[in-house]
């Protein structure tokens, strides 16, 4: 009960943080909503704080859910791929490490409460496959959401290690995807073979993940 009580507090903290510094509120307002415009001009008007901004709203995603596509497309747009691509895979990764250290201190209840029973179930099911390659498939298919594999990862003490890599690897396809898509929305070209890999990793990922949540639903049955 102390765990969970301090654990919301500092949860409670964190959000005067976010109320109180109005380009983060705004930031992360433009997040929630999926604003993609609003957010990639006010990330332009900040300048190089904008970065700052960008990494911080990933961070917040270990206790706020939203879709992690948003920033990621935001920052290609914003600051080009070979820029943006390694300040928000640093940032996934530092923010998924927040999200085990949450599950480690106060396990699946924390799970539960920010993300729902049934999403809690189903990310209990991917993960308890186990070891790392289903730590990597849980990062691969977009059904499971980020934070949440990070919750009972902590919780069920899968090595910080091995999660922090399999982290890493099963992010970094959707990531690059996402984040080239945003970088080459300002001048599309059907002739760019790399936005035909971008399109073609996402589609990859949505087939991987209907056949997985298929075979999970024939399991279960």
């Amino acid at each position: 009960m102390r765990k969970l009580l301090l654990t919301l507090v500092a949860i409670a903290v964190a959000a005067a943080v976010v109320a109180l510094v109005e380009p983060l509120r705004t930031a992360l307002s433009h997040a929630l909503h999926g604003d993609v415009d609003a957010l990639q001009l006010q990330l332009q008007d900040l300048g190089v704080g904008g970065a700052l901004v960008l990494v911080a709203i990933i961070l917040v995603h270990a206790v706020v859910l939203f879709p992690a596509e948003i920033p990621n497309a935001v920052a290609g747009l914003v600051y080009g791929f070979a820029v943006a691509l390694p300040i928000v895979m640093v940032a996934w990764t530092l923010s998924g490490l927040i999200a085990y250290a949450l599950g480690v201190w106060i396990g699946r209840p924390l799970a539960v409460r920010l993300a729902g029973e049934e999403r809690v179930k189903t990310a209990e099911r991917v993960i308890g496959r186990g070891g790392a390659p289903a730590l990597v498939m849980s990062r691969l298919v977009p059904f499971v959401p980020f934070s949440l594999v990070g919750y009972i990862a902590g919780a069920t003490r899968v090595p910080v290690w091995r999660y922090t890599w399999t982290s890493f690897v099963g992010v970094l396809p959707i990531t690059a995807a996402a984040t080239y898509l945003g970088h080459a929305l300002d001048d599309l070209s059907a002739s760019d073979p790399l936005l035909w890999v971008a399109v073609g990793t996402l589609l990859a990922l949505l087939v991987l993940t209907a056949t997985v949540a298929r075979r999970m639903r024939q399991s279960s049955r």
